[in-house]
């Protein structure tokens, strides 16, 4: 391959592709990964096979090889998407695990993963793929790491649909909540990474009390986004934590639960609930501002029923916090979480994380080629969300310019 020599790219991609990528199989993997990489980040405009060719290499056999490498060549993703996750970790300070979704406009019917499905976002019905993803969010960016793709029907039962997209045998049909499960599964659960929290907006997508319950008996620390109406049962008022280490769990209360089922706004809007109090927190542009908060403590119900769950000991105690909106005199958002003993403040730059996936997507779109992607197989469509997501992480977080490669 001959690559042309004004390409430009950042000063260490050929380590960073060579860290990332360096276990592929075959020389010629890897070599087209890195070939794909620096199109990415050094091509204007739309990001075609045939423009990324184009501007790292003369040949004229290019187009065809980069577009093999990524629709027809057997290379795993896992193993390069958990070494992106390890770089990312390395180069940054995470506070959360946010899950995004990449919603990917499509005509026809072809592309894997198709369908129609009406979009909140754009407040209509569209022809697309849906991609849910699990991004490292710190205090100034969300880098995507890992990703899944929604099969609905046909997708999921139709044997022939199935084999022409190359779907591996065992992918089952899995809703966004499953989808979202599965991809916390594959999250670190050892080191400092097991105790970031998940945080997750996916109203109009999944079922989000599904989600809490999941994350809840599995032991891990969350922030989700709830429907208002979700059914809660109120819960007694914890003592105040002074331990140095901070619980952030309340298990072990005398169950003085309530009995009847109130929904997360009856909670934060009753009379016995934490009054709207103001709170200082900082935000991404590192400008402080003040919010008034509503807050109160609860515990699922079985599901289906108004009584508390039992699976082991006393219920979990949750938090139930939204922005209290002085001029309607409503609450914003509903958020429901396990960490029960932090700050109020902190509980809203938390959940605040969840809108900066959806910029990340956007800058996905508009310079790293996320909408570009022309082959209609699930390898390739996985593929190219792993070096999409690569790129991005590399521009955002490196600094040196070109100069060794």
């Amino acid at each position: 391959m001959a690559t042309k020599p004004g390409a430009r790219a950042r000063a260490s991609v050929s380590a960073f592709t060579q860290e990332l990528f360096g276990r592929l199989p075959r020389a010629d993997q890897r070599r087209w990964a890195h070939a794909y990489m620096e199109g990415l980040l050094s091509t204007p405009g739309k990001k075609t096979v045939r423009r990324l060719a184009a501007s790292v290499s003369d040949s004229c056999t290019a187009p065809q090889s980069l577009h093999q490498f990524i629709n027809a060549s057997p290379w795993a993703w896992e193993p390069v998407r958990a070494e992106l996750t390890r770089w990312v970790q390395r180069h940054t300070a995470p506070r959360a695990w946010t899950i995004g979704l990449a919603v990917v406009p499509k005509r026809g019917d072809r592309s894997c993963g198709v369908h129609r499905r009406f979009v909140p976002q754009a407040g209509r019905t569209l022809n697309c793929q849906v991609g849910v993803g699990a991004f490292l969010s710190t205090d100034t960016e969300d880098v995507p790491v890992d990703w899944r793709l929604l099969l609905p029907d046909p997708w999921s039962n139709d044997p022939a649909l199935r084999r022409r997209a190359r779907i591996p045998e065992g992918t089952e049909p899995r809703s966004a909540e499953a989808q979202t499960l599965d991809l916390v599964e594959g999250l670190p659960s050892s080191g400092q990474l097991a105790e970031v929290p998940v945080v997750a907006d996916l109203d109009g997508y999944a079922d989000t009390g599904e989600i809490v319950r999941a994350l809840s008996s599995r032991g891990r620390h969350f922030v989700v986004a709830v429907p208002a109406a979700l059914p809660v049962l109120a819960a007694q008022v914890p003592p105040p934590s002074t331990h140095p280490g901070r619980q952030d769990r309340a298990t072990a209360l005398p169950d003085r639960t309530a009995r009847t089922a109130l929904t997360v706004r009856q909670v934060l809007t009753r009379r016995e609930a934490t009054a709207p109090h103001h709170v200082t927190l900082r935000t991404r542009r590192g400008e402080e501002r003040t919010a008034h908060v509503l807050t109160g403590l609860v515990r699922l119900p079985e599901p289906g029923g108004s009584r508390p769950s039992r699976a082991a000991g006393h219920p979990p105690v949750h938090r139930v916090f939204a922005e209290w909106d002085p001029d309607t005199r409503r609450p914003g958002r509903t958020w429901f979480t396990s960490l029960v003993n932090r700050p109020a403040g902190e509980l809203l730059e938390l959940a605040a994380l969840h809108s900066g996936t959806a910029d990340t997507v956007r800058r996905l779109e508009d310079d790293f080629g996320l909408l570009a992607f022309e082959g209609r197989s699930y390898p390739g469509w996985h593929h190219h969300m792993t070096l999409v997501s690569a790129a991005f992480a590399y521009s955002s977080l490196t600094t040196t310019r070109r100069g060794d490669n």
